[in-house]
């Protein structure tokens, strides 16, 4: 018996190096790390502003339809991946329905956001095609700052330079994928909003707002 108590051991020290260890803060550079906590508020911003204008607009289901289905799983995901790395989540809250709405506590960027949505919500409330364009400005932003560095950390004195940080950046394949599951959720918005938003002006007619219009054009197949 004590023989193979012994074999049963070292096969379960064996086993266990050979198993993969949790993913750390570690294996991330400040780059990546920082991009990481600003696309979990990122895409809080998006569901945010769309729960806001979807009561606002009740008659316009694409605001409640994105918000409760794609940007709450988006913003879940970016917050799993951060624990995943073991990093603070900047809004631990943000599940909290519906005192979290428009609130981001993050210290590096909850300021940005704060502003970001209050300006949002302002432009939305003027009326539904200026809404659905706020949907389209949001999806178009997120794309954006997706692939590439936003600006704002690019701006803030953190050591942080244009092209390091973002899904063009990185070469963790974990981050990879779930940041080309975010664009591809954010291109299928996109295509959403503007067919909304061409039902009122006319098809063909939308122009971009953050994006070159060949990109968006690209996306919506034209």
């Amino acid at each position: 018996m004590r023989r193979n108590t012994f074999v049963f051991a070292i096969a379960f020290v064996v086993l266990g190096m050979c198993m993969p260890l949790p993913s750390s803060a570690g294996d991330l550079d400040a780059g990546e790390t920082t991009h990481l906590i600003f696309m979990r508020e990122e895409e809080k911003l998006a569901r945010d502003v769309y729960l806001t204008l979807a009561t606002l607009y009740p008659d316009e289901p694409s605001f409640s339809t994105i918000a409760e289905g794609s940007e709450q799983t988006h913003t879940d995901t970016v917050r799993d991946m951060l624990e995943k790395y073991g990093i603070p989540d900047p809004n631990p809250d943000a599940n909290i329905l519906p005192d979290s709405i428009g609130v981001f506590t993050g210290a590096d960027y909850g300021w940005y956001f704060t502003e970001k949505y209050g300006a949002l919500v302002e432009r939305g409330t003027i009326g539904v095609l200026d809404a659905l364009h706020v949907g389209a400005f949001i999806e178009e932003l997120d794309m954006l700052d997706i692939v590439g560095c936003p600006k704002v950390i690019v701006e803030t004195d953190n050591g942080i330079g244009e092209g390091q940080c973002g899904l063009e950046y990185t070469d963790e394949s974990e981050l990879q994928t779930m940041y080309t599951h975010l664009l591809d959720g954010s291109k299928d918005h996109l295509r959403a909003y503007v067919k909304n938003i061409e039902t009122i002006i006319g098809e063909g007619n939308y122009v971009a707002q953050v994006l070159t219009q060949e990109q968006v054009d690209d996306i919506l197949g034209r």
